[in-house]
C-alpha cells in the first residue's frame, strides 16, 4: 500500500494545485518511482489511499495503465486518515495478502526490499520497520535485540515507553512497514490514527522489528528544498 492522501503542506506552493504523490523527480512522479520500485521486487498488487486532488492521481495511473500494476484505490474523501487509519479502511482490499509492504509515497529509497521480506519472515515477526541511524527529532526506541520498546521526540521531550528495558536504541523510522495481515485482528482504533500508534499499540504482546538499512539512499521529499537532493540520489 503506497499512502498518497496526505495534503503535503510543507511542499506548497505546489501542493496547492496538485497532489504531493505526483511531485516530479526528473521526470517521473513519486507514486510512478514508487511503483516502479515495487515492481523490481515483483510486486505488483498495490492499493493507493487518495484524498487531496485524488482524481489528478486516480487519472494518472489510468492514463499510465497503472506503470504495468494493478493499483486500486481506497478513498478518503470525506476525511484524510493517517496512515494507521488509511491502512484499516483499506483492511478489505488487504487482508487476502500473504503479507503487506505499507510506504510513505514521497519516500525514496533503494533500500532492498527482498532483504528486509527475509529478514521479517525468519524473525517470525508481526512488524517489521526500516529504520536508519541518520539524524532526527523524533525517533523509534529499540532494545538490543532490535524490538521496539518506545518513542521519542528529542525537541519536546515527549516519550511513550510502551516496553522497559534498561538501555534503549534511537532509530528513525523510515516509512516502511512490513506486516501480518492479522494486524486488522488486533488494531482496536477507530477513525484518524497514524501507522506509529499501531506499532506502538502491538509492541507490548508482539513482536514488532526493527530493519536497519542505514547504508542505502533515502529521501524525504516531503521536505522543503528535498527536491533538488532526490534528483542527485534518483536519476
Amino acid at each position: 500500500m503506497i499512502f498518497a492522501a496526505g495534503l503535503g503542506s510543507r511542499l506548497k506552493p505546489w501542493t496547492d494545485n496538485h497532489p504531493k504523490a505526483l511531485v516530479p523527480v526528473n521526470g517521473k512522479s513519486l507514486l510512478q518511482r514508487n511503483v516502479e520500485y515495487l515492481q523490481y521486487y515483483k510486486i505488483d498488487q498495490i492499493v493507493v489511499n487518495v484524498h487531496h486532488f485524488s482524481d489528478q492521481i486516480i487519472n494518472a495511473v489510468a492514463i499510465n495503465k497503472g506503470w504495468g500494476s494493478k493499483i486500486v484505490f481506497s478513498d478518503e474523501s470525506d476525511e484524510v486518515l493517517e496512515t494507521g487509519g488509511g491502512i484499516l479502511k483499506a483492511a478489505s482490499l488487504l487482508s487476502d495478502a500473504d503479507i503487506i509492504l505499507t510506504l510513505n509515497a514521497d519516500i525514496l529509497t533503494d533500500l532492498k526490499l527482498d532483504e528486509m521480506i527475509n529478514f521479517h519472515f525468519s524473525n517470525q515477526s508481526m512488524l517489521t520497520v526500516a529504520v536508519t541511524n541518520r539524524p532526527g527529532i523524533r525517533k523509534l526506541l529499540f532494545n538490543e535485540n532490535m524490538q521496539l520498546c518506545g518513542w521519542r521526540n528529542n525537541e519536546t521531550e515527549q516519550e511513550r515507553i510502551v516496553t522497559n528495558v534498561s538501555a534503549l536504541q534511537e532509530w528513525a523510522f523510515s516509512g516502511i512497514t512490513l506486516m501480518k495481515p492479522l494486524i486488522f485482528n488486533i488494531i482496536e482504533r477507530k477513525g484518524k490514527f497514524s501507522m506509529l500508534d499501531v506499532l506502538l499499540d502491538a509492541a507490548p504482546n508482539h513482536k514488532v522489528s526493527g530493519f536497519n538499512h542505514s547504508g542505502s539512499s533515502f529521501i524525504d521529499v516531503g521536505k522543503p528544498g528535498s527536491i533538488e537532493k532526490a534528483e542527485a540520489l534518483f536519476l
